[in-house]
């Protein structure tokens, strides 16, 4: 690694930069705690080489891409249209309740800690 140095009085100083923070939402999050607490050696390799963060955005983008469309399926084979939701909101919403919940555990078991 090259270093250059900057003069601060009577020190040579290294000109360092922080590395940009990823743009993740809570899926990333999830993935990056999963990967800091039961998988620290995966977790160090990724920061150390610069992956750690292209990672996490991939992770967040595909958990949401995936739960959108197993969201949708599940509403579809389900009957729960708006229709459904015009004549019986509290069932609509306990039935989208229970879908986005099982969508979650999906997305969970297949992406945040595979």
């Amino acid at each position: 690694m090259d270093l250059t140095y900057r003069i601060e009085g009577d020190y040579l100083l290294p000109n360092l930069t922080v590395p940009e923070a990823p743009k993740i939402g809570k899926y990333g999050t999830l993935r990056r705690n999963f990967l800091k607490e039961h998988k620290d050696p995966i977790y160090t390799g990724m920061l150390l080489s610069g992956k750690l963060n292209s990672h996490l955005e991939e992770i967040d983008r595909k958990a949401d891409e995936m739960m959108e469309r197993l969201t949708t399926q599940m509403a579809q084979s389900e009957g729960v249209t708006e229709s459904l939701k015009a004549t019986d909101q509290m069932k609509w919403v306990g039935m989208m309740n229970n879908i986005r919940q099982r969508a979650e555990e999906t997305v969970m078991a297949e992406l945040i800690y595979a």
